[in-house]
């Protein structure tokens, strides 16, 4: 028996030398489209892709853009022109470990650092001091929450309370629109990653990247907090037939720990990737929120 095992093992090995040395699979011609649009910044030495578009004249809102779990910033792709239409600048990332950034191993993933990489690159950006709106979905919802927390805590420890102060002040959250965010109290059973098929490959570090859902289970107090407390306008897109978050029981939660966000629910037969499945739907309800101030 013991025999039997080693042969196994000793053919196993060359066997995953093979799988780990296999190129990645060719680019579509819209992926390399959607990267030759982007540029790097260096983050710890790490090079971290990101897309700027300059859209509409006469607007100065700038949107950020927080993609999910295993995916990357082309997520967006489907609502980009119809964003650049109405902000001045739309800005996306991939975060570490996804789609044409880096992808360190081992390496310690957390919602802290893809937090400090926004961060950083609103900082290299030249827009630390902007007032911003925050569009996330899946893992970005959690990564938005720590960055309200975050910005929660400079604003208290500076004193800052006319919101004109803010603008000289650390980083400023316009409105926050969360489309599917899983942290909340006594919803155990829904804390699970999407299980969907990754539309990009986000490497083999993906096992590493899943600690997340550990996180979000440790720091829920801290995340979900940062919610209830925040004053920055809340805005949830909704996809009825979503699997990570079942109707109706997510959204009665939702509306229970958050009353005062607002709410978009979008036809039957959306899912968990709502700007994929419906961007029309998606885009005019983000709209909407936004230009309801």
């Amino acid at each position: 028996m013991k025999e039997w095992w080693l042969q196994v093992g000793l053919l196993g090995v060359p066997l995953l030398a093979v799988y780990l040395h296999i190129p990645p699979p060719q680019l579509s011609p819209a992926l390399r489209s959607w990267k030759s649009s982007g540029s790097f910044f260096t983050y710890k030495d790490l090079n971290i892709f990101y897309r700027d578009s300059s859209g509409a004249v006469g607007s100065s809102d700038v949107v950020v853009l927080l993609h999910g779990f295993p995916t990357s910033s082309y997520d967006w792709s489907k609502i980009w022109e119809g964003l650049t239409q109405r902000f001045h600048r739309v800005i996306a990332l991939d975060f570490l470990g996804f789609g044409f950034s880096d992808k360190p191993r081992p390496h310690g993933y957390s919602i802290f650092e893809q937090a400090t990489i926004v961060e950083g690159l609103l900082r290299h950006l030249g827009l630390r001091h902007q007032r911003i709106n925050l569009l996330s979905h899946d893992y970005g919802d959690t990564v938005a929450q720590e960055l309200l927390h975050s910005f929660a805590v400079e604003t208290e420890v500076l004193e800052f309370f006319a919101l004109e102060e803010f603008l000289s002040g650390s980083l400023t959250w316009l409105l926050l629109c969360l489309s599917k965010s899983f942290c909340f109290p006594g919803l155990g059973q829904f804390l699970g990653p999407t299980l969907s098929p990754p539309r990009q490959s986000s490497g083999t570090c993906g096992q590493h990247i899943l600690q997340y859902i550990n996180q979000r289970k440790k720091h829920r107090e801290r995340w979900v907090g940062a919610l209830m407390s925040t004053s920055v306008p809340l805005h949830l897109i909704y996809g009825p037939l979503d699997p990570v978050n079942p109707h109706p029981e997510f959204l009665q939660l939702y509306k229970k720990v958050l009353p005062m966000s607002t709410v978009s629910v979008l036809d039957d037969h959306i899912s968990h990737y709502p700007q994929l499945e419906d961007p029309l739907g998606f885009l005019n309800a983000y709209l909407n929120f936004i230009n309801s101030f």
